[in-house]
């Protein structure tokens, strides 16, 4: 095992393969990024607290260093714990990255990464493979995403844009989901809101088979292939339909939010490629 203890701006360069990487700050912001070459670690700020980077059997951890006893404890809640983090791991790493409070960005990761932050934003891009992101307080957003994903927020917004992936699950409990995609024709794709809106467009030429839920707002599609249903004295909405061969699966459910379903026009010479 090689350890680093950082207490002003290092750039340190590490000569041994990371297969895992498992970051965690407690305030400031963490950027992450898969790239070829050696694996690096450049701190650029930080406060009164060091951090601590240690390699061990190819596990890249970096986290503030605690101090002994109840003192280290307490002293987790104060604001002069902070640190302005950059790592470059190779694309194929299983990456925990952990924020309690301030900016998360990950990118280029290709085969596990889960995001884990409690005040905050998250900012996911170009990731493959499987991703999970929780945030308690803040929005996420997730641009160019592949394969599997999954976004949940207590208090904050979900933004999934230019992506194909091939599952997503996104759950907001006081905020809105906003979603433009590009599917693969075997999506599977899950939106539920509590208190809040879903917006979800997808190309015209589309392979979905379509469920939209809506307790207590409205329903509105861009395909007269979708249509709705009203029970009652409005208060329960549905909407179903077939979109091209309906391969894929789109299902969204709103409790006290409405329900919007757009339709992308798409030009003659476009053509659906499929996210490696």
């Amino acid at each position: 095992m090689v350890s680093w203890t950082v207490e002003s701006p290092q750039r340190i360069t590490l000569d041994e393969p990371i297969t895992r990487l498992d970051a965690e700050l407690i305030s400031g912001r963490l950027n992450v990024v898969g790239a070829d070459g050696p694996a690096r670690v450049d701190v650029t700020r930080i406060s009164d607290r060091p951090l601590l980077v240690e390699v061990r059997d190819g596990r890249l951890t970096i986290r503030h260093k605690r101090k002994p006893g109840w003192l280290g404890l307490f002293s987790w809640f104060g604001n002069r714990i902070r640190a302005e983090v950059s790592v470059a791991v190779p694309p194929d790493v299983l990456a925990t990255l952990s924020v309690v409070s301030g900016a998360l960005v990950a990118s280029g990761l290709r085969r596990e990464t889960r995001v884990d932050v409690t005040s905050g934003q998250v900012t996911l891009r170009g990731l493959r493979g499987r991703t999970s992101a929780k945030v308690a307080s803040g929005p996420v957003e997730a641009l160019g995403i592949g394969g599997d994903l999954e976004l949940e927020t207590v208090s904050g917004e979900l933004v999934l844009a230019d992506s194909a992936p091939d599952r997503v699950r996104a759950h907001a409990v006081s905020g809105s989901i906003t979603c433009d995609l590009d599917n693969p024709s075997d999506s599977d794709i899950r939106l539920s809101a509590i208190s809040g809106s879903i917006t979800v467009r997808v190309r015209e030429d589309s392979d979905l088979t379509v469920h939209l839920h809506s307790t207590a707002g409205r329903i509105t599609s861009g395909f007269p292939q979708v249509g709705g249903a009203q029970r009652g004295l409005g208060s329960i909405r549905d909407s179903h339909g077939v979109l091209g061969g309906g391969t894929g699966r789109l299902w969204a459910s709103a409790t006290s939010g409405s329900i919007a379903l757009l339709a992308r026009p798409v030009a003659p010479a476009d053509h659906v490629e499929d996210v490696p």
